[in-house]
């Protein structure tokens, strides 16, 4: 399999945050940047050709490259810098923040091309604390070489520092082509005879010290992890590069820099970047009077009542043995287990599938996850092998059509649990454990299914349960057994391995473990091993070791997090359906609400650098960016938009932190209407309050039992259903064809008539101390009271000279049009218009770019059409869409619905659902899947309903809607009214061949009867 890669709008946003920091930088070609000596050193270092070709130096000022760091820190609302944050290592630090999972990699990768194709910078230098991630970014960098081939038209050339090869070097040093060199930290900072080479004059490098030789070319450093690089000895080391800039990625900084960039856990987990998260939790319960074993695995939903899956023991002729029962109200289990006294008095009273629990007869509760008698550790170890197996094979049965391949790892910390040599079959606990369950979990599977269709089954079938689990460890050279790795000691590093082999084997086999054709489905590993598990198909972890093993809960998650890629090595990243298929599951050895609660405290303790209180002081100078300017918010903007908020109880009025009813009101598109002067300004305040840190915001994480099948009925194949679905059931394609004089046309036009710029401007803030000082004063911050300020706007001509901007190649960049086309654009527009230019550069490009894209839009949608192909969407969707529901969301069984519930989102799809099972007129309705995509230039949209009405009761019959809060396109953002639009054309295409589907956008039940009747 050959993994594909694309351009993501959140990578592009990391990229464009460096390249902007040096914006005014000239380009330099490295053909010309010659350099025979190290800076501050000697002798000279005469290479073969009396050259080296460097980075050519930072032609900025301090103060220009300060401004243009603030100006990138203003544009994302981030703290702004009020100095350079230099260092013993370098004069330039900037901090870039991404998520684990994001693509911290690719985007430094991008961005080292970038720098090269603006500013002409060739020689990189990758620095890692480790041979895992060294490893890893090697493997990146060669399987990205032909992605960026295609963008760039040139490859760099990458390798790994060896100090007994310092050949490698003299080619980074002699060739104008970019070179990028991986070293990790031990290299170089370590006391090893080898890592000391780096600073000795070598003979087999004609007597020169590579670290001379490196410094010569003044290398962008590149700092992966920087957080594991402070020590006193490693910043000393790293000194000795000279280094042009220092570029540091990590999901948790330690120490802050000059921050350019964030994309927090938050960030990554709302904008659906990394996988949603579940969890199976396991708990021990204490029952008065029950000393047998209890455990609630699950409840299933049936056509009739629910059943609870129950294991319990049960007495045969050969003695007790545990047993799985399918459970009912009014089973006694004193009857099912043969008469043992224990259970005497345990009679299914009510089984409740919305709170997962069974309530016995005697006033006991079990929760589904729950276990109560005598309870063991291997108990405990056993729960959690059955459940990873069951939730694997789910996730397999729901993904498996869709060429996913569902990837289960175990964590453990001890090899001769999974491998024990000590025994004939080399088998230890834990492979005989997994063996059992998994076989036993399989026959019942096959049993169930009926056999001989191609599908999921018989791929199951195929695969014997001794193939289908694997261990990765380290390996002993003498024996070639498998070993515990080599455990660090000491340091942030403490309980973490770094064994080269068993990441050897785990990169290895990467691509591979994604294909079908490879039974490997189930992985045990060594919890020692920190990073290289970065396999973007693992669906299921389970942590099968001591609770005090050192590594967090977020580090743990965060090895399953990145999203998954089908046979073909495609992403799986549809906005419309990214969270229905990329949930990772873990199973832990704890409650689900401990497991929960520990990891919402980690996760709130990593977001501590984000702001939390929306008070006027933290309000004024945030830079608002609207659909055609950006201002920043004045005192008196302020000061409205704080009444405001406190008004609509949108912030606590103690501590003016954001309320629960702000982000369901943003949510659910209910916001207060805004005071007249903010109102245009509404999705920026949106976005800026939306970087402010609230508990509320913490990614939801779900219970992975309360995900349940939701049964099809029989209102799925009935004659009215299936008429309506023959007639939207058609797949197809777009066509755009662009008159580009047109567009040229109106985009002069619109940015003519509606560019609005605002010059460049700061915000002075002052204080004085107060008269009187008290200890309790000085503690509390209260020695100094705030003084009126005011803002200041900056000569316009003064920035435009002392920062070049490629207006033409930053327009193209923002609208993927030609050079050409923009020239057009940019000779066509009013001198007054243009003007504008040399008061604010960014917000120039920012609006010209917006309006320009706005009229691109328009025109595709006029120029837009559909043509319908042969081939159709499969009832499949249905059947796929029954699994992984969580039912607690849902309302009541539905009588006209095609499955027996609807899990729904709102309170306007709730209200419309009412009003469609009590309408005489409607036969059935449907929920349509999330597999069920329209395709539009901006990407699938899903329309929400499907409906057919009763034959004779209406004019129209067969309807699909959209249900908003409002129906007015004022009142949809632009991307939603734009794909709106996009439906209409696609519903006018399909009813030209013959369908009569009428398409819709209503608030409400009424207005959709109104245009059936």
């Amino acid at each position: 399999m050959k993994l594909k890669f694309k351009l993501q709008p959140h990578q592009t946003a990391a990229v464009d945050a460096v390249i902007d920091c040096f914006a005014g930088q000239p380009w330099h070609n490295p053909l010309a940047i010659q350099t025979q000596t190290a800076p501050d050193r000697a002798p000279a270092l005469d290479l073969a050709d009396g050259d080296i070709f460097g980075n050519a130096p930072l032609s900025l000022s301090p103060t220009q490259l300060l401004s243009n760091i603030q100006r990138v820190q203003r544009r994302q609302n981030l703290p702004v810098s009020a100095s350079l944050a230099g260092d013993e290592v370098c004069p330039v630090n900037l901090d870039i923040e991404m998520e684990t999972g994001t693509g911290k990699t690719y985007c430094y990768i991008k961005t080292l091309f970038e720098l090269n194709q603006r500013y002409g910078w060739s020689k990189f230098i990758v620095v890692v604390p480790g041979i895992a991630i060294r490893e890893g970014v090697d493997k990146s960098l060669r399987i990205t070489a032909a992605h960026f081939a295609e963008i760039y038209g040139k490859k760099a050339r990458c390798f790994i520092y060896n100090s007994r090869q310092p050949q490698a070097l003299e080619q980074f040093a002699s060739d104008a082509g970019i070179h990028v060199m991986i070293i990790n930290t031990q290299a170089f900072n370590a006391a090893g005879k080898d890592n000391r080479r780096i600073y000795e004059a070598l003979d087999a490098f004609r007597s020169r010290r590579p670290i001379d030789v490196l410094s010569a070319c003044r290398p962008i450093l590149i700092l992966d992890e920087p957080q594991r690089m402070e020590g006193k000895k490693t910043l000393s080391a790293l000194a000795h590069f000279t280094p042009l800039a220092v570029l540091r990625y990590s999901a948790t900084h330690k120490t802050n820099h000059n921050k350019i960039h964030r994309l927090d856990a938050l960030d990554a987990y709302n904008q659906k970047l990394v996988k949603k998260i579940a969890v199976r939790g396991i708990a021990v319960k204490g029952a008065e009077g029950l000393n047998a074993w209890l455990w609630l695995e699950s409840i299933e939903l049936s056509q009739k009542a629910p059943l609870a899956r129950i294991e319990m023991e049960i007495k045969t002729r050969s003695g007790i043995r545990r047993a799985l029962r399918r459970l009912q109200a009014g089973n006694n289990l004193y009857a099912e287990s043969n008469q043992l006294e224990q259970y005497r008095g345990y009679i299914v009273e009510h089984i409740d599938a919305i709170s997962d629990s069974v309530s016995f007869t005697n006033g006991q509760i079990l929760r589904a996850g729950e276990a109560v008698g005598d309870v063991s550790d291997a108990d405990i170890r056993r729960l959690q092998i059955r459940e990873t197996v069951r939730a694997h094979l789910e996730k397999e049965r729901q993904l498996y059509p869709q060429g996913i391949k569902v990837l289960s790892l175990f964590f453990i910390d001890e090899v001769a649990k999974y491998r024990d040599y000590a025994r004939d079959d080399e088998k230890g606990d834990y492979a005989r454990l997994f063996e059992q369950e998994y076989q036993a979990q399989v026959d019942a599977l096959l049993a169930e299914l009926p056999p001989g269709r191609g599908d999921w089954r018989d791929y199951l079938a195929s695969i014997r349960v001794d193939c289908t689990h694997k261990g990765y460890f380290s390996v002993d050279k003498k024996s070639q057994r498998l070993r515990d790795p080599d455990v660090k000691t000491r340091g942030e590093d403490a309980g973490l391995s770094d064994d080269v082999d068993a990441y050897d084997l785990i990169l290895k086999d990467k691509e591979r473990l994604l294909s079908f054709q490879e039974p490997t489905r189930f992985i045990f590993s060594h919890s020692a091993l920190r990073e290289g598990w970065d396999n973007p198909n693992v669906f299921v972890m389970c942590m099968l070791k001591r609770s005090n093993s050192g590594i967090s809960r977020r580090q743990e998650v965060g090895r399953g997090l990145r999203l998954a890629v089908n046979q073909r090595g495609e992403r799986q990243d549809n906005p419309a359906t990214v969270h229905d298929i990329n949930v990772l599951c873990v199973v832990a050895s704890e409650s689900y609400r401990d497991f929960v609660c520990g990891l919402q405290q980690e996760l709130g303790s990593a977001l501590s650098a984000r702001p939390r209180k929306a008070n006027e002081a933290w309000l004024t100078g945030k830079l608002l960016i609207g659909p055609h300017e950006e201002t920043p918010v004045t005192p008196e903007m302020a000061k409205r938009l704080y009444k405001y908020l406190v008004k609509h109880d949108y912030i606590n009025e103690l501590d003016d932190t954001l309320t629960l009813s702000w982000h369901t009101a943003v949510t659910q598109n209910t916001l207060a209407p805004l005071p007249d002067a903010l109102a245009p300004w509404r999705e920026a305040i949106i976005a800026l309050l939306n970087t402010l840190f609230s508990e509320a915001q913490l990614p939801a994480i779900e219970d992975d039992r309360r995900l349940k099948i939701n049964p099809l009925n029989a209102l799925f194949d009935s004659a009215e259903f299936q008429a309506l679905w023959a007639q939207i059931h058609h797949k197809s394609v777009w066509r755009v064809e662009f008159d580009t004089p047109a567009l040229i046309r109106q985009a002069v036009q619109a940015i003519d008539t509606q560019l609005r710029v605002t010059p460049l401007q700061y915000t002075l803030s002052g204080g004085e101390q107060t008269e009187m000082l008290t200890d309790e004063l000085l503690h509390s911050g209260g020695g100094f009271r705030q003084t009126p300020h005011g803002t200041v706007r900056l000569e316009g001509q003064a920035i435009a000279r002392t920062v070049r901007y490629d207006l033409p190649g930053k327009l193209a960049a923002a609208t993927a049009l030609t050079r050409r086309t923009l020239v057009a654009i940019l000779r066509q527009i009013s001198p007054h218009v243009f003007a504008l230019y040399q008061q604010n550069p960014e917000a120039f490009i920012a609006g010209a770019a917006r309006l320009i894209n706005e009229q691109k839009a328009a025109l595709s949608v006029e120029n837009l059409t559909y043509t319908l192909l042969d081939e159709c969407y499969d009832r499949s969707l249905f059947i796929a869409g029954q699994r992984g529901q969580d039912l607690s969301r849902a309302a009541v069984r539905l009588q006209k619905h095609i499955y027996d519930y609807a899990v729904l989102d709102s309170g306007v799809e709730r209200r419309f659902a009412e009003a469609l099972e009590s309408c005489d007129n409607v036969a059935v309705y449907a929920k349509l899947p999330h597999g069920f995509a329209i395709p539009t230039p901006l990407g699938d949209y899903i329309p929400d309903w499907a409906i057919a009405f009763r034959e004779g009761s209406v004019r129209h019959l067969w309807f699909v809607a959209e249900t908003k809060g409002s129906d007015t396109a004022l009142s949809l953002r632009a991307s939603e009214a734009y794909k709106i639009a996009c439906a209409r054309r696609f519903f006018a295409a399909l009813n030209k061949e013959s369908a009569d589907v009428h398409y819709t956008v209503v608030s409400d039940f009424q207005q959709l009867l109104d245009t059936a009747l």
